[in-house]
């Protein structure tokens, strides 16, 4: 008996040794991959699979060679992996997309029609239709696209490729239809949108075309092909630029209640109204604003009455040859030299607001517009003779700010303790972030630079009563409020602060949204299939929302990369292929190497990212990419990404489905910004 329990031990150690070593060359694979080393990464999971036949390995080897842009290398992977694992779908998926990249059409059409057969899965249909394309099969082509589009994932991808494969068939009324279906479930599709503007106008909509091509134009002042064409089409609209856009125009003020409890020790914080993206003054000469009470004007800097004016007088501000003047209605202007505040004269009656007329919202943004908007507190105007323009600032109470802000960063129709989670951070997030702004003379701006701020029009009754339900509620960190950075959807994983290209944070670290997902084990491959598939993560939430802010794919044209990279970096020729060099442990693209013929470009930093890879910019920098190929020539890049912004810190769209579970804004908070605690202002 002790014979044969020497013999065990001494065999058992070799075992368990090998085991040890295939986890850690696993490991070290795995790091390599995250440090950006994926030329080792490669060579690793494919030396792992030879030695252990381990179906991780292969697919991690298989997915790195196809981000790699090797196709090649991936069949060559996946058929030795077919010889162990002779019938399994996700390698013989990734063979037959190693096939489609390298052309081999009628191969990739075998592989997903046997796909099909055995799982009916969206992408199985878009992948063959896109064999049948190769092969020049445009009728079953349109009737796998035409599955597809039915599904409950890709719906975009598979419409906008409806709407090109009938547009090249010159049926402008079919690509019309399917475009619009694109861009109504992603409006953020800005290439959709510009084929949409396109066929509308070949169609003689001449009206919705234009405004189409304004919707890009706005959302991306380099696209001069939506410019000319809104230029060209200008004499031949039916209908007046007023009467198309339809500004917001405000002809009664809201009956307003004061929201803060304790609204004089409140602080008072300055807000630039009207600003660019970037958070600078628009360009303004003009100003016209209404008080539905007796108003006074003030110099800013010396208290001294200028003017004094009554209820529901359309006053303006005007710079005229240089100077500034008050124009009062019906009385002579008045001349100021730089600085004047309105402020509104309380009543008992009523607690008064300020109308302005005509303030850009949304400024490089699809839904950009001009529209009339109403304060609280006061407003300043102040004469920038450097930029050449009026300043406008809205001085308000940091609680009826937030009010103004809540409904405009996050759906009132979000649940309550999402909600409450939303004001606590902008509550903190206002405080962190004064005078962020100061050389323009005020603290923070009201475009998504700061946060979003809409005013009296923006508040609504359940962000109103979060914010009172959280009075003073701030987040801390060491003493001070925290960084509460947010982004309207993770995708299902937060990535750190340092990953964004940002300065490293204790509290923005790395999180998972998902309800049914090991993160702490985490393989690459594991990328494609979390965007392509969705999982169940609590940032799937889409009661209110378009599937697109958590799941979204985007079709760039290489030529129109080609020109963005030309405009915005350097010219580098016909694009050659796109590849992730790095990638935090989230997934989230940090690096990313654009080669062309003449060039090569490289991208850091998850803005940068996402402005210089499509029309606009991508959603997030969280994505896989794959080339399209028309006759052995790249013609196009296709996205499959997740989320919808930065990704760091706060997860919109993860709080309201952690909400809708029961879970306390409390603990929401804490799960996004570990380390950090909640404390009341009021009492310090």
């Amino acid at each position: 008996m002790k014979k044969a329990l020497i013999f065990i031990l001494l065999i058992l150690p070799p075992l368990a040794f090998a085991q040890q070593d295939t986890a850690a060359a696993q490991a070290a694979a795995k790091n390599q991959y995250f440090a950006g080393e994926r030329e080792a990464a490669l060579e690793a999971y494919k030396d792992i699979s030879k030695k252990t036949n381990g179906k991780e390995a292969f697919l991690n080897a298989a997915f790195i060679s196809m981000e790699l842009g090797r196709p090649r290398d991936c069949t060559d992977i996946v058929n030795a992996a077919l010889k162990v694992y002779p019938k399994d779908t996700e390698l013989l998926e990734y063979l037959g997309e190693a096939y489609l990249s390298d052309g081999q059409f009628l191969a990739s059409e075998k592989i997903f029609s046997a796909l099909i057969e055995q799982n009916k899965k969206d992408l199985y249909y878009i992948d063959l239709a896109r064999s049948r394309l190769g092969l020049g099969e445009t009728d079953a082509a349109a009737a796998s696209l035409e599955t597809a589009a039915k599904g409950e994932t890709l719906v975009s991808y598979s419409n906008y490729m409806l709407g090109a494969l009938y547009e090249q068939k010159q049926d402008y009324s079919a690509a019309e239809k399917y475009y619009q279906k694109a861009i109504n479930y992603d409006s953020q599709f800005l290439e959709a949108r510009l084929r949409y503007a396109g066929v509308l106008e070949k169609l003689q909509n001449i009206n919705e075309a234009w405004k189409q091509y304004r919707t890009v134009y706005t959302a991306d002042r380099n696209i001069e092909a939506a410019k000319k064409a809104m230029d060209a089409m200008e004499p031949k609209l039916t209908k007046t630029k007023q009467e198309l856009l339809q500004p917001k125009e405000i002809t009664e003020h809201t009956a307003i209640k004061e929201i803060a409890a304790d609204a004089e020790s409140s602080a008072i914080i300055k807000v630039g109204i009207g600003a660019k993206a970037d958070g600078s003054p628009s360009t303004r000469d003009a100003l016209v604003f209404n008080v539905n009470g007796n108003f006074q004007i003030a110099d800013s800097k010396t208290g001294a009455l200028v003017a004094a004016g009554s209820k529901d007088e359309n006053w303006e501000i005007k710079i005229i040859k240089g100077k500034t003047y008050i124009i009062p209605p019906k009385k002579p202007q008045i001349l100021f030299t730089s600085s004047i505040t309105i402020k509104p004269v309380p009543s008992d009656a009523q607690t008064p607001t300020i109308v302005l007329r005509k303030i850009i919202t949304g400024a490089s943004m699809t839904w950009a517009s001009e529209d009339d908007k109403e304060y609280r507190g006061d407003i300043e105007v102040n004469y920038n003779r450097a930029l050449k323009t009026l300043v406008v600032i809205n001085h308000v109470n940091i609680e009826d700010y937030l009010a103004g802000v809540l409904a405009s960063e996050m759906p009132p129709r979000f649940p309550q303790e999402a909600l409450r989670a939303q004001a606590v951070l902008a509550r903190t997030y206002a405080l962190r972030h004064l005078s962020r702004h100061k050389k323009y003379g005020y603290d923070l701006c009201d475009t998504q630079n700061c946060q979003v701020y809409g005013g009296v029009q923006a508040e609504s009754e359940p962000t109103t009563n979060a914010v009172k339900a959280t009075e003073g509620v701030m987040l801390d960190y060491n003493g001070k409020p925290a960084d509460t950075v947010f982004s309207s959807n993770c995708g299902g994983f937060t990535q750190s602060s340092k990953d964004a290209g940002w300065s490293q944070s204790p509290y923005l670290v790395p999180t998972s949204d998902y309800k049914n997902f090991d993160f702490a084990n985490l393989q690459p491959y594991q990328f494609k299939e979390l965007l392509q598939y969705p999982q169940d993560a609590y940032s799937k939430f889409t009661r209110f929302l378009s599937p697109a802010s958590y799941r979204w794919a985007r079709v760039v044209q290489e030529s129109d990369l080609r020109d963005v990279i030309k405009k915005n970096k350097k010219d580098i020729g016909r694009i050659l292929s796109i590849v992730p060099t790095e990638r935090s442990i989230s997934g989230y693209a940090s690096k990313v190497l654009v080669t062309g013929e003449k060039g090569s470009v490289t991208l850091e930093k998850e803005n940068s990212i996402r402005r210089n890879l499509a029309l606009g910019m991508l959603r997030s920098a969280y994505f896989i990419v794959q080339p399209v190929y028309v006759n052995k020539e790249l013609k196009e890049f296709v996205f499959f990404g997740g989320g919808w912004g930065h990704g760091v810190g706060f997860c919109q769209t993860g709080a309201a489905g952690r909400a809708d579970e029961g879970q306390k804004y409390e603990d929401i908070i804490l799960h996004y910004y570990p380390g950090t605690e909640l404390k009341d202002i009021r009492k310090n």
